[in-house]
């Protein structure tokens, strides 16, 4: 159920309903459609709030601007976009947002769909250059989500044919694996901090990371570490008399 801005139900009477019209005047249908979903979870009692529909009309004008050189007197391509593969971060986080979005897309989990896509968006707009293929995914991504938007910007970055046939987009369950993890740290059972290595660090180099870490390294200082208890991925623990 979505109430009216003073949380309340809404209703002719209370004065509080928000005419659809005049939303899509101001902002357009693409944006009124993204902010329902972005809402909350379905299930979920939220109140409407016109500062939402600005937020969500921001982020699809930052995804036009990935794409469209907005400042330009004419439609153009923006210089910042190539036509090399992704690759390093942005690679690895394409792959996760496709994952991200078609899971929590076939779980009506939309709102978490568009903070993916909210986030990928960030960080290509951070990026000196942005690849095609990841500006393309990401409005494939979006289509279902902002339609008129996607088919806009897929004829723009010229595709012929219509975006509605084209197929959901796929991704590489290794690309979506973390070059690094946490590993929490124990000194006797207890948690003392968490550190950060590479994904597929050794035994003995999990427990020498462990030790040289600033913050347990003092902690054993002048202690006799008895034992080193090391489960790989997963933790470490220091046994000290």
């Amino acid at each position: 159920m979505i109430l009216g801005e003073d949380n309340q139900k809404m209703s002719k009477s209370r004065g509080n309903v928000i005419n659809p019209d005049e939303v899509i005047r101001e902002y357009g249908a693409d944006a009124l459609r993204l902010y329902e979903m972005f809402m909350g979870p379905l299930e979920a009692v939220k109140p409407w709030q016109m500062n939402g529909v600005e937020g969500v009309y921001r982020f699809l004008a930052r995804v036009w601007r990935l794409a469209i050189d907005h400042e330009a007197e004419t439609v153009t391509l923006n210089a910042k976009m190539v036509d090399a593969a992704p690759s390093g971060e942005v690679l690895r986080e394409m792959h996760r947002t496709i994952r991200k979005v078609t899971e929590d897309t076939e779980s009506l989990r939309f709102n978490t769909a568009i903070s993916a896509m909210m986030e990928f968006t960030n960080l290509l707009t951070k990026s000196e250059e942005r690849p095609r293929e990841a500006v393309t995914m990401l409005v494939r991504l979006l289509s279902p989500y902002a339609p008129h938007l996607a088919e806009e910007l897929w004829s723009l970055l010229g595709n012929a044919k219509t975006l509605a046939y084209e197929p959901w987009p796929a991704y590489d369950p290794e690309l979506t694996k973390s070059d690094t993890i946490e590993v929490p740290v124990q000194i006797n059972g207890k948690l003392k901090g968490v550190i950060a290595v590479e994904a597929n660090i050794e035994k003995d180099a999990l427990e020498a990371a462990a030790k040289a870490d600033a913050k347990i390294a003092e902690m054993l200082k002048g202690k006799v570490v008895k034992k080193a208890i090391v489960v790989p991925k997963k933790l470490v623990n220091f046994v000290i008399g």
